[in-house]
């Protein structure tokens, strides 16, 4: 039970359905879900283990979005990326390498018109790469980070200029991978994180 009241509350809070600064009382939340005050505490520790819950006065409250935060989600998403791209680089089987080119063509055929469905290729190319690692825990680790970034609902995808730059920066990584050029497969991690981080920015201040 603690589990799903906490995948309830995470989906709410990365969704908006609980916007940032939302109350998050034990009291309430057990009344709603009829359960006892417990499962629910569990839960909010999770959540403050993820960083979606921060202390607010004498409670709890969802976390307010920042551009200090996006800095610190990036700070971290940007080496562990760089990590998983020299770690697939290495230890990629070539199973590894069919599941992520295939990736990588589905991301490319997305309409134009479909944003959402390039946000999930695009998701699941990262995701096929941090798999690619063969590292159980760097998953676990990028899988959190990325749950703190759906927060922020805009997507660096639609900014002028990010999707052709995102395509080219695929095919240079997937390349660096294939070649097993661990170094090489880092650094275009780190310029492609590190450009979507000062887009995300951009992007952030031009909404605020």
């Amino acid at each position: 039970m603690a589990r799903s009241v906490y995948e309830e509350l995470r989906e709410a809070i990365v969704s908006g359905a609980l916007p940032p600064g939302s109350p998050l009382v034990e009291t309430a939340l057990a009344g709603q879900y009829g359960i006892s005050r417990t499962p629910v505490r569990e839960a909010l520790l999770k959540l403050r283990q993820d960083g979606l819950v921060e202390p607010s006065g004498r409670g709890l409250a969802v976390s307010r979005r920042s551009p200090e935060e996006i800095l610190e989600i990036y700070e971290m998403r940007v080496l562990l990326e760089e990590y998983a791209a020299r770690s697939a680089a290495a230890h990629r089987t070539e199973l590894d390498l069919s599941r992520l080119v295939n990736a990588q063509r589905v991301l490319a055929e997305t309409a134009d018109s479909d944003t959402a469905a390039r946000v999930r290729a695009n998701a699941e190319f990262h995701e096929q790469i941090w798999a690619s690692s063969h590292n159980r825990t760097l998953c676990d680790l990028l899988d959190r980070i990325n749950v703190q970034l759906r927060r922020y609902p805009e997507t660096t995808l639609t900014y002028p200029g990010r999707w052709e730059a995102v395509l080219a920066e695929h095919d240079e990584l997937i390349r660096a991978i294939r070649e097993g050029r661990p170094d090489d497969a880092a650094k275009v991690a780190w310029s492609h994180m590190s450009a979507a981080r000062d887009v995300r920015l951009k992007m952030y201040s031009a909404s605020s």
